[in-house]
C-alpha cells in the first residue's frame, strides 16, 4: 500500500450557515490523503497504474464550488465522489478549512476532518 497527499489545496467558495457567507465566499483549505497499492506504478512508471492526483484536484474543485451549509456536506460528498471514481482508493482523510471564519474572535481557520475507509 501507499499514500498520496494532496495539500493546502487553495480554493475561493461559498460555503456557511449565513446568508453573507453565500454571497461574499471565503478562502478555503483542503488538505487530502489517500491510500492505494503504489506497487504496480512504482515498477512500470505508468500514470494508468497509479492514481491521477490532477483527478483528486479536480474532484475536489468542482465539489467546493457547489454551496453547502456545513464543510462537513462538502466533506461528504467529495469523498463519496472520490470513492466513486476511483475504485483503487482504500481510505480517504479529508480536512476542510474555513480561513479567516466570520465569528467572535481572532481565529485563523476552522477545520473538520473526516477519514473513511472503502465499505
Amino acid at each position: 500500500m501507499g499514500t498520496i497527499k494532496l495539500q493546502n489545496i487553495r480554493t475561493y467558495a461559498y460555503h456557511g450557515c449565513l446568508l453573507e457567507e453565500g454571497k461574499i465566499g471565503s478562502d478555503y483549505r483542503v488538505d487530502l490523503e489517500i491510500k492505494t497499492d503504489l506497487r504496480k506504478s512504482s515498477i512500470s512508471d505508468a500514470l494508468e497504474d497509479t492514481v491521477d492526483y490532477v483527478i483528486l484536484n479536480q474532484i475536489v474543485m468542482e465539489e467546493m464550488a457547489i454551496r453547502s451549509k456545513l464543510l462537513e456536506h462538502v466533506a461528504h460528498r467529495i469523498i463519496a465522489r472520490i470513492f466513486k471514481e476511483i475504485p483503487s482508493i482504500s481510505r480517504i482523510v479529508l480536512a476542510v478549512s474555513k480561513i479567516n471564519p466570520p465569528i467572535d474572535g481572532d481565529v485563523e481557520a476552522v477545520t473538520i476532518e473526516m477519514e473513511e475507509y472503502r465499505n
